[in-house]
This record gives C-alpha cells, structure tokens and sequence, in this order.
C-alpha cells in the first residue's frame, strides 16, 4: 500500500436550492470572491484558498447531509488505488469534472462509514 494521507481540503461542496438566488448572496451580500460559475449550475467562491462550491443536490440523498469534504490529492488515480486498497469504497471512479483553461478538474467519490459523502479532487495540468 502507498502512503496517502489526506489533509488539505481544497473544496466543499453547498447544497442550495436555487444556485443563481445563492450565487447572488455570497457573492452581492457576503461580498465573498466570485471564481467562475460552471454547467449545469454549479457557482465557485474563494474561501481564502479553500474553494466553496454551491450546487443543487443531485439526488434525494444528497439533500438529507450537509456540505461534502474534498480533499487535494497530488496524484488522484494513485490515491484512488492506495485508498481502495484499504477498504474505502467509492462511488465512482476518477473522472474529468471540468475542462479550465490550463488544467482538468479530476474528483472521485466515496462514503464514510456514517454515510457523509466525501471526495478526492486533483488538478492536471494539462
């Protein structure tokens, strides 16, 4: 087995109802810094380095548990390996979530064991 360990938490991830109305809060109320919006309805404040995600729960689930935790990885296929060795389970595999300008947005999903959904994230450079 490798040696990741999880640590930083680049992202959490907010369920709101309506991602314009929350974008207009955070952004025009709490004045927090607006980073790009991306589809389908997803809105990205800087939290001082930590990124804050606003996004509509994409299913019933999602809408019983709060924010999700996501964790910066250097290398995420290797931490998707290193961390299925030892029993987490995830939902999904690495995937492209966003295509920016010099580099993809890769994430993976897993649960804890009292069901909070939590996820690697790597940035590639591309």
């Amino acid at each position: 087995m490798g040696d990741v360990r999880l640590g930083k938490i680049g992202q959490i991830g907010m369920p709101v109802l309506d991602v314009q109305r929350a974008t207009a809060f955070y952004r025009d109320i709490l004045r927090m810094k607006y980073l790009f919006s991306a589809p389908p309805g997803l809105a990205f404040f800087d939290c001082g380095g930590v990124r804050l995600m606003l996004s509509t729960p994409e299913t019933a689930e999602s809408e019983r548990h709060g924010s999700i935790l996501y964790y910066v990885v250097d290398e995420i296929q290797e931490a998707y390996d290193d961390l299925s060795g030892r029993g987490v389970n995830f939902t999904d595999a690495p995937h492209i979530i966003a295509e920016m300008d010099t580099y993809d947005l890769w994430m993976a999903f897993f649960k804890d064991t009292e069901g909070n959904t939590l996820a690697i994230m790597s940035e590639a450079t591309r």
